[in-house]
């Protein structure tokens, strides 16, 4: 049973002539009768019931035609499926990217990538480090957007901008009219951090290493938008990432104040697998970022 069969099958069903379904076929007629009889013969039943200038498929063969339709149309989604595998920029592409990333660049990066790949549709998958390494190393992500260092073997990296910390106090909090603080000196606040587990909580206590690690839940968050709020609630002050409170994320509870420099911030990079068979999406990203405009970002 071939497909062509299945389609010459299919066309005498639907136009009830052997000469209409051969010129729909684009093929000669007795090309068309002879493969339908070959096909009755493999399957060992009657197809269609002939008779002098009519042809009308049978019971049976209307039902097998039905099935030859889905058949056809299967075989025409993996073509389909086929094309936009040649195209590296058409098809969805699975973006894993870190919890203290996601929310403030990716609005951003989905509008800028419409302009370079409107045919590239971003799955996205926000979590924690660890977790995406795992789904990159298995295949459940295709490129990871996170903060260095992110030292794992047999996987690229490539540098994207720099990202600096800032610290947020409450309003009518004593540094409000400050324009710089000094790290040391938020060693006798109350600051507060992300919950365990978190990469930018370690990346906080390594740029700020007088603060001492809170042993009360009250002092710490799931998100940066709780710790913002526990923030402006006046419950201590924390140090965030600059994109996080720059634009709609900034409000006139809090006030942030740079760091004296040099200023702690941090390194974002995208990750992928050397042997990922889009390498030209993977440019496609990097173009996409590069051209959102934000001042909190330092591009590489």
């Amino acid at each position: 049973m071939k497909l062509i069969e299945l389609r010459y099958l299919v066309a005498l069903a639907r136009e009830g002539n052997f000469s209409r379904a051969a010129h729909a076929c684009s093929v000669s007629q007795p090309t068309l009768s002879m493969a339908v009889a070959r096909l009755e013969d493999e399957l060992g039943v009657h197809l269609f019931e002939r008779g002098k200038g009519f042809v009308s498929p049978t019971a049976v063969g209307e039902r097998i035609a039905a099935q030859a339709q889905k058949t056809l149309d299967a075989a025409q989604q993996i073509v389909n499926l086929a094309n936009e595998g040649r195209n590296p920029l058409e098809g969805p592409i699975r973006l894993g990217v870190i919890h203290t990333i996601g929310p403030y660049l990716l609005p951003q990066l989905v509008h800028s990538l419409k302009s370079i790949a409107p045919n590239m549709p971003l799955l996205i998958e926000e979590n924690m480090t660890a977790n995406l390494t795992r789904m990159l190393l298995e295949n459940e992500v295709d490129v990871l957007i996170i903060a260095l260092p992110f030292e794992l073997t047999g996987v690229l990296t490539r540098p994207l901008y720099d990202e600096q910390f800032q610290v947020i106090v409450p309003h009518g909090h004593k540094w409000a009219g400050r324009q710089e603080i000094r790290s040391e000196e938020i060693a006798d606040e109350e600051v507060l951090l992300l919950k365990a587990g978190n990469c930018f909580r370690d990346q906080v206590l390594e740029a700020c290493p007088q603060v001492s690690e809170p042993e009360s839940d009250v002092r710490q968050g799931h998100s940066i938008g709780t710790i913002r709020c526990m923030v402006a609630s006046g419950l201590g002050i924390s140090v965030l990432p600059e994109g996080a409170l720059i634009g709609p994320y900034d409000n006139d509870l809090i006030t942030r104040i740079p760091f004296q420099a040099p200023s702690p911030s941090r390194r974002v990079a995208l990750a992928w697998r050397p042997g990922f068979v889009r390498p030209q999406a993977i440019d496609a990203l990097l173009t996409a970022i590069r051209q959102i405009n934000n001042p909190a970002y330092h591009f590489i």
